[in-house]
């Protein structure tokens, strides 16, 4: 087998890839019987039920940086967090990351099961089982057990049935359908953080939590109903079950170390502006908390609209070309607008960080369907490179400037470097394909 190609990697049952879903598509079973073809409502219904799932999981991990502004304020309700800012992160940070680093065990049994309904299910009860609990925490691994553990395992088991399934159904307009999907992420943004800020300032830390939790449920359980394999879901080529296996062709790759590293490395430097815009500009710009929360919804508005568009956009210019200008933007908008910016300057990094920032994760997935086929983006490389995928008096506030500098510039040197990974992931595809294209 050579390693320009990804076709003939599952040709048989030993050659299926495992890291997640194992999905048969129309070109592998063209010669058994047809797919049955997808209804254009259920089309509707799944892409909706998407677009909310993604709306209430991802969006509560945005405004995570609303929740740890209070807990390392002087106010907060865990002992020894205050101005704890990394300890603190550290519980939004494992939360998000469970989510999408749970992948690598959550998709195997999606594999060997036709019970997704109940993984879904079983995802969204401990997704608010995590946040009902950590309303009664008092001490820093109270919250590392419940709003990351619990709350991390459990939206990793509720997002993947639907983000695994839902680009089976679709085929000329699978772009758009992923783009509104992972849409919702910003409005989440949008829509929680204003609305968590108040309810927090309102009601308190407690009850914040736990109406989170309650209203979690109310929406995931319609949800999960929703969600139902295609009848060839987990299938290999000769219509058997397959076995989930790590495709060793693929990894020795060049195309692969690379996204991976850059993957790895832009999904570790997205989630610090997100996290620490609520704090930055209520420690060291003096906004009142409210504008802290409503700045974060703005910057989740703009990247929701720019993952739309770089959607729309790649179509024209390539899918590649666009992941990697937002990359590398990302990058330098970082180092040029949030080092020690002031408002003005901090308020344009909101807006235009939203922008750069939204294209990579709307367009990873169609980027890795480009590369490696859809045959393999089923299979599971999708959701791998994704498991790689906030007032102060002046002396306090100027202390606190320099050790925000210090992420910024941690933030901007993953950004750009992830860049450059992915830039070299298209010099080695076109290399592999045997011909250079400028639209790709």
């Amino acid at each position: 087998m050579t390693t320009t190609t990804v076709a003939p990697s599952i040709q048989t049952p030993d050659d299926v890839e495992l890291n997640d879903l194992s999905i048969t598509t129309l070109s592998e079973r063209d010669h058994a019987q047809p797919l049955e073809k997808p209804t254009r409502r259920y089309q509707i219904i799944l892409v909706l039920s998407g677009f909310l799932m993604i709306f209430h999981t991802i969006g509560i991990n945005f405004v995570f940086g609303i929740f740890q502004e209070f807990y390392t304020s002087p106010q907060s309700n865990i002992k020894g967090a205050a101005s704890q800012y990394a300890l603190v992160s550290l519980v939004g940070t494992l939360g998000s990351g469970l989510t999408w680093s749970g992948g690598i065990f959550v998709n195997p049994i999606l594999a060997r099961t036709q019970r997704i309904k109940t993984i879904t299910l079983l995802g969204a009860f401990l997704m608010s089982l995590g946040l009902f609990l950590a309303s009664y925490s008092t001490r820093l691994w109270h919250l590392y057990m419940t709003q990351s553990l619990i709350y991390g395992v459990g939206s990793s088991m509720y997002y993947f049935p639907l983000m695994t399934i839902t680009p089976v159904y679709f085929d000329r307009h699978r772009g758009f359908a992923m783009g509104v999907v992972l849409a919702g992420a910003g409005v989440g943004g949008l829509v929680l953080a204003p609305v968590t800020q108040a309810m927090l300032d309102k009601f308190g830390i407690g009850w914040t939590l736990r109406a989170l939790g309650i209203w979690n449920l109310a929406v995931a359980v319609p949800i999960s109903f929703v969600v139902k394999p295609r009848a060839d879901f987990g299938l290999n080529a000769t219509g058997e079950r397959a076995r989930t296996r790590l495709n060793m062709s693929l990894v020795r790759r060049g195309t692969f170390l690379y996204q991976s590293v850059g993957a790895f490395l832009q999904a570790a430097g997205n989630i610090v502006p997100t996290y620490y815009l609520t704090l930055y500009s209520v420690s060291v710009l003096a906004y009142p908390r409210s504008t802290g929360s409503n700045l974060l919804a703005v910057n989740s508005a703009v990247n929701s609209i720019s993952r739309v568009i770089m959607g729309v956009l790649a179509d024209h210019v390539g899918r590649q070309n666009t992941l990697i200008t937002g990359v590398l933007l990302s990058g330098i908008s970082v180092f040029s607008l949030w080092y020690s910016a002031a408002r003005e300057r901090f308020i344009a990094f909101v807006v235009i960080y939203g922008i750069y920032a939204g294209g990579y994760n709307a367009l990873l997935p169609t980027t890795i369907t480009e590369i490696y086929g859809v045959e393999n983006y089923a299979s599971g490389l999708g959701s791998m490179f994704g498991t790689y995928n906030r007032s102060g008096n002046g002396g306090a506030a100027a202390a606190l400037q320099g050790k925000f500098n210090d992420v910024v510039v941690y933030d901007g040197v993953l950004l750009l470097a992830a860049g450059l990974c992915v830039s070299y992931v298209r010099f080695l595809d076109a290399r592999d394909k045997g011909k250079w294209s400028w639209r790709a």
